[in-house]
This record gives C-alpha cells, structure tokens and sequence, in this order.
C-alpha cells in the first residue's frame, strides 16, 4: 500500500481535524450557514450517479436475480440491526444514538464500486446493488429509522420519504432524462462528475464536523469506536452471509462491501434536511472517511488473492 493511494481519505482527516478545531470558521461564512448547501451539492451528485445510470447497470437483476436479492437484503438487514443494537449499547445522547442508525439505513454508495473493482469481487453486482438500493432508499430508510430509531429521535415518514425522494429519487430520474435527451454533452461532463462528486462528500463531512464539534468532544472518541465496529461487522456479516447462500468468493466480495460501506453523505444530508446535522449528523460524517480507510486495506487485502472460480 502506496501513501498516494490514500491521498483522498487523508485529505478527509486532514478536513476533519480543521472542522473539529475551527467549527466557527466552517459552519458560516459571511454571515450564511454552510449547511445549507449540503443539499443542492448532494442533489448534483445524484444527478451525476443518474446521468451515468444505463440498462447495463440493471442487468444482474436479470442475469442473477438471487445475487441481487441476497445483496439488498444482506444490505438492509445487517447494517440497520448493527446500528440499533449499538445505539443501545453505548450511553449517547438520544440524537446522536439515532446518527448510528441512521448511517445503517442508509444505502451503499458509489465508494463501494470502486473498492470492488479494486478488491477483484463482481462489479457489476455491486453496481447493481447500489443502483437499486439508492432508489430503494427513499421508502427503505424511513421505514426502518422509524422501526429501529423512533423511540430516540421523532420520525415522520412521508417528511423523510419527502425528503429522501428530493435528495435521490428526483436528482437520479432528472440525470436520467438527461442521459437520455442530451448525450452528447453528458459525455462531456462525465470526467468531472467523479471529481465534483469527491470535493462534494469533502464538503459535506467537513461542514458537518465543524457543525457538531461541540457534541464530538462529549462523545469523539467512543462514537469513532462504534462507528468502526459497525463498518467492520457490516463487511464481516455482508461476507459471510453471501457464503451460507453459497455464493461464489466474488459474489461474496462484493457483496461484502456494499454491506460495509454505507451513503454517508446521503445521511449527512438527510440529517441537514431534520435540522439536526450537530448530532445526527456525526455518526455518519464519521463514518464516511473511516470506511475509505477500511475499504481499501480490505480491497488491497484482496487484489493480491485471486477469487477462487467455483463451480
């Protein structure tokens, strides 16, 4: 493992630590509160994920719909429950425990796909898995917060359903007409998605650190614990869920991942949305740059073991 291989999660840190030290300087500038551009910024990433969406992204839906059925249903069982059972676990103020359900309920990210292309899992179940569990999201995780976190925090589910459907169903549906009425110049952007999408999530993780790190000093240390304990359980569980459906090792990998890493800027925005980012927030701010972390010992860990081909 190369230190410029990891430049973008330690330029995360580097961001934390600014947030952390400096809330005053990243919370407002002239007078205007920086959350409040946390979800345009996120809309423009889901429109981006849209706009690059095609028919190819589906196709393990058709090819091996038991993959697919495995892979979300591994990816809203175990993290959610993960995230409830330590929530309870831990004596954290009652929104600060929800951020640690939240961040279950959440769906995977784009992060995941290129861990697994790193990790030699199968890519194209861990984009289809993405892909349908982000448009899952907007029922999915109102459902489950007010299953597993409504007796920490109040949950209105067609407010969250709203509000979900404006940061990731909208944006997506959007990219797609847009794919679909202007390609040529969606092929011209499509370089610098990717790059406005990474300053996005950096945004997003700084301006919730400086938001809540008043909280943070109460609880840093031990919700930087659990959070890790839910990332490596959810990689651990993911895995080993896919092998007692006797997956193949690459199936298993990815899906493996997708369980593992979770949307932390989609949280971190649903979070703004409840005008709660100083605590429901934090879980997931936290969990964005400690998962690129994890993510890529583990995809590093597997790029030099060859999946074994099962028949």
């Amino acid at each position: 493992m190369k230190i410029k291989d990891y430049w973008y999660t330690i330029s995360i840190i580097f961001l934390v630590i600014l947030g952390y030290n400096f809330p005053d300087t990243f919370s407002s500038f002239l007078g205007i509160k920086l959350n409040t551009f946390i979800k345009p910024v996120l809309q423009i990433i889901m429109l981006g994920m849209g706009a690059t969406m095609t028919v190819q992204d589906f196709v393990e839906i058709f090819k091996s719909p038991k993959k697919v059925f495995i892979g979300l249903l591994a990816q809203f069982t175990i993290m959610p429950i993960l995230g409830f059972l330590l929530s309870r676990s831990f004596d954290f103020p009652p929104e600060v425990a929800a951020g640690v359900v939240l961040i279950g309920c959440s769906p995977s990210g784009l992060a995941s796909n290129v861990m697994a292309l790193m990790a030699k899992a199968n890519v194209a179940l861990s984009i289809t898995i993405t892909s349908m569990a982000t448009l899952m999201a907007p029922v999915m995780t109102p459902l489950l917060m007010k299953i597993l976190g409504g007796e920490l925090i109040e949950i209105n589910f067609l407010n969250m359903f709203w509000d979900m459907s404006q940061l990731v169903l909208i944006p997506i549906i959007l990219g797609l007409l847009l794919n679909k009425l202007f390609p040529e110049f969606v092929k011209r952007i499509i370089k610098v998605l990717p790059v406005f999408s990474m300053l996005g999530i950096a945004y997003i993780i700084l301006v919730v650190t400086a938001s809540g790190a008043a909280s943070l000093r109460t609880v840093g240390l031990v919700l930087i614990l659990v959070v890790f304990i839910h990332n490596t359980f959810g990689y651990l569980l993911g895995y080993f869920s896919a092998k007692l459906f006797r997956l193949a090792e690459i199936d298993a990998r990815a899906i493996a991942i997708e369980v593992g890493m979770q949307n932390g800027g989609l949280a971190s925005a649903l979070a703004n949305e409840m005008g709660k980012i100083a605590t429901v927030g934090l879980a997931p701010a936290i969990f964005g740059p400690l998962m690129n972390v994890t993510g890529s010992m583990i995809a590093n860990y597997w790029s030099k073991n060859e999946p074994k081909v099962e028949s």
